[in-house]
């Protein structure tokens, strides 16, 4: 993979902007957009500010795509802001392509956090040669009903804060959820989610230790990409460990072998070091995911790659954030799983 720009750390008393890129779900659920905003002040000393859409309905937000892309192009411009952080996803952040400037990110590397239809905004920052990180956003990890979970709050410090290699991720022993209750009735925002007892990672297969850099998103994002400026060239993705989940639209196992083998098709699968994949929303598919994962590779002849799943990334809380392009390892014989180099200068 090609060396991507490392932004540089937060620090306590930094200001951030939260944005709205795809759904405009914090200008109509104010009170959780609050709470969010409450938390990274509370854990983690941020002064946060809005970009100038932000906060818009959500009808706003579909109906101004050149508005979003510009908020964001504003963000890396102003040299107060030290972070971006997405409020949510959505599904249509696609639409911003055509209105951004590489330019800009080149010139202005920041971090950006964000998950889900984020992906897009990842693929924009991998475009201008910059990390960016696949993590929680403001209305999912930060507004966590009742209070943000511990691994997540120990995640952000260590992977956004901390100049230290990340090093080894564990797997999240709090337990796990994706209970549903509804953001729009206030009163539940401080009713506690109810916790799953985790099983731990699955080793799917795989005998051996590999390393490579890190490239992946939200699978069905992802698709959205292809056969754009913005798919990454072949060169991007050698040597890489990939990472995949789903969303909470659930996709049928037989889709997921569908896109799986169109990477083998476009080469990509056979060129990467290992695969790491999320557990999907409401662990619903999870074995049938790695039926279909496991006979694809063997499609393919790829029988010794390395693969885990239900890891704590993407549409489940809490979780651990990934650094695009930062060097991380499969160990599959101690059966861990670290990153190598710090996140952040």
């Amino acid at each position: 993979m090609i060396e991507l720009i490392t932004p540089k750390s937060l620090n306590t008393g930094d200001k951030v902007a939260t944005i709205s890129m795809s759904w405009g779900a914090a200008g109509e659920l104010p009170h959780r957009y609050q709470k969010g905003k409450e938390r990274l002040k509370q854990f983690f000393d941020l002064n946060v500010v809005e970009t100038k859409h932000a906060l818009k309905s959500a009808q706003w937000i579909y109906k101004n795509p050149e508005a979003r892309a510009n908020d964001l192009m504003e963000a890396f411009c102003d040299p107060s802001i030290k972070g971006i952080i997405s409020n949510i996803g959505g599904d249509d952040s696609i639409r911003m392509l055509k209105y951004i400037d590489l330019e800009i990110i080149k010139q202005n590397p920041k971090i950006f956090l964000g998950f889900s239809d984020s992906t897009i905004t990842h693929f924009i920052c991998l475009k201008a040669g910059l990390s960016s990180f696949y993590g929680t956003s403001l209305l999912v990890g930060f507004a966590e009903n009742y209070a943000m979970h511990n691994y997540q709050v120990n995640d952000i410090k260590k992977t956004l804060f901390s100049t230290e290699k990340i090093g080894q991720i564990h797997p999240n022993k709090e337990g796990w959820t994706t209970e549903f209750l509804d953001w729009f009735d206030v009163s539940l925002q401080d009713v506690k989610r109810k916790l799953i007892p985790t099983t731990g990672w699955n080793f799917l297969r795989g005998d051996s230790i590999v390393q490579g850099r890190l490239i992946g998103g939200c699978i069905e994002v992802m698709e959205m990409l292809k056969g754009t400026h913005y798919w990454p060239d072949p060169e991007v993705w050698k040597d890489s460990i990939l990472f995949f989940e789903t969303s909470e639209d659930m996709p049928k196992p037989e889709y997921v072998r569908w896109w799986l083998r169109n990477y083998a098709t476009l080469g990509i699968l056979s060129n990467v070091k290992g695969i790491i994949f999320g557990r999907p929303y409401d662990n619903l598919y999870t074995e049938q995911y790695e039926i279909e994962l496991l006979k694809v590779l063997d499609e393919e002849g790829l029988s010794d790659l390395p693969v885990i799943t239900r890891m704590d990334f993407g549409h489940t809380c809490p979780t651990f954030t990934l650094p695009y392009g930062r060097l991380a390892e499969i160990n599959c014989i101690n059966k861990t799983f670290s990153i190598l180099e710090s996140g952040v200068a």
